[in-house]
């Protein structure tokens, strides 16, 4: 399948781009996990959020992959990491998770993540910062991830 990374602000989203992402994600996180919870948190309309998918070439409102960066200053947070379960098993959320830490190798990152998903992470540089804990009835451990720097 080709696709092509986009990334913007809340600010430059159109609105059937931004529809389709808060679809994305509900069908992913509240419908597929049967876990209602406020997914709109009004987070993704803060300036320095920033939204990266992947979609078609020339079709940013049909995404299969998406996250979010927040800046938590001093930290940047990633979250609403998911795929549209057709997309599935095509390596899309390892392809967007590179880019996302490609951009700022400089920058310490957090997450939240689903507890079954810590190796994923691991293999990205990130670590157990805390203890498990349940959030929404589903078991999350929170990981970090130090500067990676950059080298000449």
């Amino acid at each position: 399948m080709d696709l092509t990374r986009y990334e913007a602000s809340f600010a430059e989203l159109d609105t059937a781009t931004l529809y389709a992402l808060l679809k994305l994600r509900t069908d992913v996180f509240v419908v597929e996990q049967a876990c209602p919870y406020p997914e709109l948190d009004g987070r993704d309309a803060e300036p320095d959020t920033r939204h990266l998918w992947f979609a078609p070439p020339n079709q940013p409102s049909r995404p299969c992959a998406y996250l979010r960066i927040l800046n938590e200053d001093p930290v940047l947070r990633i979250g609403r990491v998911c795929t549209a379960a057709e997309a599935r098993g095509q390596g899309l959320q390892a392809r967007l998770l590179a880019a996302a830490l490609q951009e700022r190798p400089d920058a310490t990152y957090e997450l939240a993540a689903q507890s079954y998903l810590t190796g994923f992470y691991a293999r990205f540089g990130f670590q157990i910062s805390g203890d498990e804990f349940v959030e929404d009835g589903i078991p999350h451990t929170p990981m970090i991830r130090k500067p990676q720097g950059t080298h000449p």
